[in-house]
């Protein structure tokens, strides 16, 4: 009995691989990936969880023409958040999980 359950089950899974392989991808993903450190997909930081490391973040800040990056620290919706100059005004920074820079 225990071995035509086994058999039966690895069927399954077999059978419901084989469809799956035959499902078109989508045509676009919901949320497009930020391609390049010129662009946003989003005005304001969105929360999520954040795989950037501190220094990935800072690099991501400085490509995008701040300077003197510093207090960074990932916040509680995984944004990463400190302080930076741009054209001579010093202000708030942050880094989402998206990699948008606002």
């Amino acid at each position: 009995m225990h071995r035509i359950l086994v058999a039966a089950l690895a069927a399954g899974l077999l059978a419901s691989a084989a469809a799956a392989q035959d499902m078109p991808a989508q045509s676009s993903p919901q949320n497009s990936a930020v391609k390049s450190t010129d662009q946003n997909t989003s005005s304001l930081p969105v929360a999520g969880a954040n795989s950037f490391t501190m220094a990935q973040a800072k690099s991501r800040i400085l490509a995008r023409g701040y300077t003197q990056v510093s207090t960074l620290k990932k916040d509680q919706s995984g944004v990463w958040r400190g302080t930076a100059v741009k054209d001579g005004q010093s202000g708030p920074v942050s880094v989402d999980y998206q990699g948008n820079v606002n």
